[in-house]
């Protein structure tokens, strides 16, 4: 499982925010998504849940979210901070 590709990126934030072992991040993540773990190191899968989302793909065409645009969509999924987002928020004025 690797990062934007699958969901390796949102596992790992997982881990390291709530203190779960990977099994459980995974676990965790696949819920929010609706997906099931096996589905999580699915290309394929991941990249059309992506685009679908808007959490951001490896290849973005026109239009497609983004950087903070993306993490800003992945905090409402996932369900908690991410600090770059909170900074950007504060920074901006947007809280």
């Amino acid at each position: 499982m690797c990062g934007v590709r699958n969901a390796g990126d949102m596992v790992l934030r997982v881990q390291l925010l709530k203190g779960l072992k990977i099994d459980a991040a995974k676990e965790y993540v696949a819920e929010k998504l609706g997906v099931s773990v096996l589905d999580l190191s699915d290309c394929s899968v991941m990249t059309e849940l992506r685009a679908k989302l808007g959490i951001g793909v490896m290849q973005p065409l026109d239009g497609m979210p983004t950087n903070v645009e993306a993490k800003i969509r992945m905090e409402k999924i996932l369900g908690f901070p991410i600090n770059s987002v909170t900074r950007f928020k504060e920074r901006a004025g947007l809280e």
